[in-house]
């Protein structure tokens, strides 16, 4: 037991080389010692198990190395290194920032400084977790490491760079570690498997890797625990098992429930993960992971931002297949939503069990089990008896009366526009498209469903051709008549009147174009009164043949309105001679 020693230890790199997933900061550091311009602060600064402190460590021995290779690898066997090694150097010190934090921390190390090196040319002070120390400590460090002794260098590692002062920054030259990729992971754990004896496939390596987050230390603490629960024959389903990682196969068995339209597997699926323990919110997270690596399998290119083993890229190269861009696109949608409300719901397993069903529904309508009814004939209003008739007589009175309540309360707050903020206002305001009135109960009843028919039969059957063609004259003349109509929306009114007309005759039509000063006036009137504004100036010309259209005045064709004094002074100048003079004479002020 005690000859154990955990693989983040036993395998921690002792060289550059062995370095995993840094090696533009190991060349760097490396070209630095050979050309000798080595920096009196360097700051290391990254996410946690990356490899801050180890190329610290690295960079300190290559730093002090009596006999070192050609590119700059520490030789392990001179004097500086052993003594490092065994843990016993001067020349390379380590403090630790969160247990050492303090103001006489820092004057003790200000002491050390200045003691030149036994052994080698350099004493190096690797300080840990630097962000911790406290803002006397780091006021206190602040001449030291500008201006310390030639033979000192500080190496500062931290995870937490924002909390660092910026006179620190600026006086150290900063390295910024990357976290590690997932198959760099892979290949480092497959070393140590080989090396230990362990027989490991590339899934569970992969499960491993991913759930390191980037993190080499973590990755290989990881390794040991699941070595620990499997013994020398880890399998997939053993890691899952052990680190509590929802498998693959359930993303698989999801998608292929919404493909079919199988709400009833989804759900089963769904309950059979949380009988396992594993947390609902966790369960569509990953849901959404997997529809993203469905996307990304099915678009050409894309196949880096996959960290899968090729038999797992293939699985999903296959499904994905099977899945338009559009199905995963609007799946994505219904999990992010899911996701994103899930902590508000108040019943939220049947927040997911309902994206779910959405999800098993994307493709195709549900389907419904009811017999459709029988429907019933209608009679006619003639084939009543006469009590009956009256009846219904009497209560379509009534209900027409409703609903032209409703209809008229409807169209005043819709269209209550120009007449308050102007058209330029209600642009926002108004929908694009034509409001459809709304129905109220009362206007579903016998009569008024006959009465509709009639009417829009009516409206179908009637025979326009014979409708005269209005003159230009008889338009212009009751073009001026209509704006009278809309004397209550006194802007709109002005802008029928000012309007200009082109009118036009073409397959026995005429078609009025009057055109508005602004694109806002034409874009709500083309979207709220258009429609109306054609009904009544057809009813007040008795003919369906005219077409109203609306359009905008050109800038340059639209006359200049004159609103300040000091303007129509100019104006008065410009086309009076002797007002001009007169104004002159006098010294009057025109501004």
């Amino acid at each position: 037991m005690s000859d154990y020693i955990v693989s983040a230890r036993k395998y921690r790199p002792d060289s550059f080389g062995t370095l995993i997933g840094q090696d533009n900061i190991a060349r760097t550091l490396k070209n630095s010692i050979i050309r000798g311009q080595l920096a009196h602060a360097y700051l290391f600064c990254g996410p946690r198990g990356v490899g801050k402190t180890s190329t610290a460590r690295i960079f300190a021995k290559a730093i002090n190395c009596s006999n070192p290779s050609a590119d700059m690898e520490p030789c392990g066997e001179c004097e500086s290194c052993l003594s490092f090694a065994e843990g016993r150097s001067y020349c390379i010190r380590e403090l630790d920032a969160a247990s050492n934090n303090g103001v006489d921390d820092i004057k003790a190390l200000m002491d050390q400084v200045q003691i030149p090196p036994q052994v080698g040319k350099y004493s190096v002070y690797i300080i840990d977790e630097v962000h911790m120390l406290s803002q006397s400590a780091f006021n206190a460090f602040l001449k030291t490491l500008e201006e310390p002794p030639a033979h000192a260098i500080f190496i500062l590692c931290t995870t937490e760079k924002h909390k660092i002062l910026p006179t620190i920054l600026s006086r150290c030259q900063t390295y910024d570690f990357n976290r590690i990729s997932v198959p760099d992971i892979v290949a480092n754990l497959r070393m140590v498997a080989t090396k230990e004896g362990i027989t490991v496939d590339d899934e569970a390596l992969h499960v491993i890797a991913r759930k390191a987050d980037g993190a080499m230390r973590d990755a290989l603490t990881i390794f040991d625990q699941t070595v620990a629960f499997c013994g020398t024959e880890i399998k997939y389903e053993d890691v899952l098992k052990n680190l509590n990682v929802l498998d693959y196969e359930y993303g698989f068995k999801i998608v292929d429930a919404a493909l079919a339209g199988d709400y009833a597997t989804a759900l089963l699926t769904f309950d059979e993960i949380l009988a396992k323990g594993f947390n609902a919110q966790y369960f569509i997270s990953s849901l959404g992971g997997h529809l993203r690596d469905l996307l990304v399998s099915r678009t050409g290119g894309l196949e880096s931002l996959l960290d899968f083993p090729d038999s797992l890229r293939k699985r999903y190269a296959e499904q994905a297949a099977c899945c338009s861009v559009k199905f995963i696109y609007d799946a994505l949608g219904v999990t992010t939503a899911c996701e994103a409300g899930y902590k508000t719901a108040a019943n939220q397993r049947l927040h997911i069990e309902y994206a779910l069903m959405r999800l098993c529904f994307l493709l195709s309508a549900p389907a419904t089990d009811a017999k459709p009814t029988e429907k019933k004939e209608i009679p006619s209003v003639a084939a009543l008896p006469r009590n009956d008739k009256v009846e219904v007589a009497q209560k379509d009175k009534v209900e027409v009366a409703q609903k032209d309540k409703v209809e008229v309360a409807q169209k005043e707050s819709a269209t209550n526009v120009i007449s308050s903020e102007g058209p330029e206002a209600e642009v926002e305001k108004s929908p694009t498209h034509r409001p459809r009135p709304l129905k109220t109960a009362g206007s579903l009843s016998l009569g008024s469903l006959i009465a509709e028919s009639e009417a829009t039969s009516e409206t179908e059957n009637t025979d326009h051709s014979a409708d005269p063609i209005p003159s230009d004259d008889k338009i212009t003349e009751m073009w001026k008549e209509l704006a009278k109509n809309y004397a209550a929306k006194p802007r709109l009114a002005s802008a029928i009147e000012n309007a200009k007309l082109e009118i036009s005759e073409q397959d026995d039509l005429k078609n009025v174009l009057f055109k508005v000063v602004s694109e806002a006036q034409r874009d709500w009137i083309k979207a709220n009164m258009l429609s109306q504004m054609e009904k009544l100036f057809r009813e007040m010309l008795k003919t369906s043949k005219v077409r109203l259209e609306v359009g905008v005045v050109p800038a340059e064709a639209q006359e200049k309105v004159i609103y300040m004094d000091s303007d129509k002074a100019k104006v008065l100048m410009s086309e009076n001679p002797e007002a001009a003079k007169l104004i002159i004479d006098l010294e009057l002020d025109t501004n």
